[in-house]
């Protein structure tokens, strides 16, 4: 077994000056959970593999990610900052990454126009792009997953699976894949859905959506057979420490640096 990733994310409103981190159950009900810098310079220290900067009201906002909040976050962090939301074409890419970003995700901008896949994947290289797909259960598509867009208000008929497979041919580096219908419950992960795109793809899958407690990690990895695990309100709110986590995982039989 190859070694797994634990990755904090950090869900922010920048719609208010500075920003602020939050956290909702399935996209809505949303409170309050901290400073980004702050929030992303205790995770470093902690132990995080990376952690994942997402502006969730960009897209739907129709504005850019705010590239100085961006900046303030990476100078505190050194592991890989991976940053998504309002990017809607290379050159923001290359902006973000320019102010610290390693790694760049998107989701609307990808379904809309698959091409900025591939265009980022060639100039940045693959490693550098990960295509992240909001899930929601449905009885429209052949697998019974839908892709959501603008965080998570707009459906697209889009078949989950056949959009995974699309997107690594595009040249995606990785997937992080959330569960609508998972996240903020604390219920555990959609370990069927995590392992049907884990399964059916080669590139790396970020399991997200869900999480509760240690086992549910373990699940990500054994069952849904995931490369990564997300985790934002376990550790926003100070129920379980990275440390505390990646022991538990290696109790267990699960490679973590």
């Amino acid at each position: 077994m190859l070694t797994k990733r634990i990755i904090p994310c950090l869900d922010c409103d920048l719609s208010v000056p500075e920003g602020r981190v939050v956290k909702g159950i399935r996209f809505k009900q949303i409170r309050y959970a901290g400073v980004p810098w702050e929030l992303a310079r205790r995770y470093s220290e902690e132990g995080a593999d990376e952690i994942v900067f997402l502006d969730i009201t960009a897209s739907h906002e129709r504005r850019e990610t705010m590239a100085d909040v961006i900046e303030k976050t990476a100078e505190q962090v050194f592991i890989p900052l991976t940053v998504g939301g309002g990017i809607k074409s290379v050159a923001d890419m290359q902006k973000i990454l320019r102010v610290g970003a390693d790694k760049i995700t998107v989701n609307t901008a990808a379904i809309k126009k698959p091409s900025i896949v591939k265009e980022g994947s060639r100039k940045f290289g693959s490693q550098c792009i990960v295509v992240a797909v909001d899930s929601k259960r449905s009885g429209k598509t052949k697998s019974g997953h839908e892709c959501y867009i603008y965080g998570g208000r707009q459906e697209t008929g889009l078949d989950t699976l056949e959009w995974a497979r699309k997107v690594e041919k595009l040249g995606a580096g990785e997937i992080m894949l959330t569960s609508m219908d998972r996240d903020g419950t604390k219920d555990g992960y959609d370990l069927e859905l995590t392992k049907l795109v884990s399964e059916n793809v080669s590139i790396p899958v970020i399991a997200s959506g869900g999480v509760g407690n240690p086992k549910h990690i373990l699940e990500a990895f054994t069952k849904g057979k995931a490369d990564a695990a997300l985790a934002a309100s376990i550790f926003h709110y100070n129920e379980y420490g990275i440390k505390q986590v990646k022991e538990y995982l290696r109790v267990n039989g699960v490679k973590v640096r």
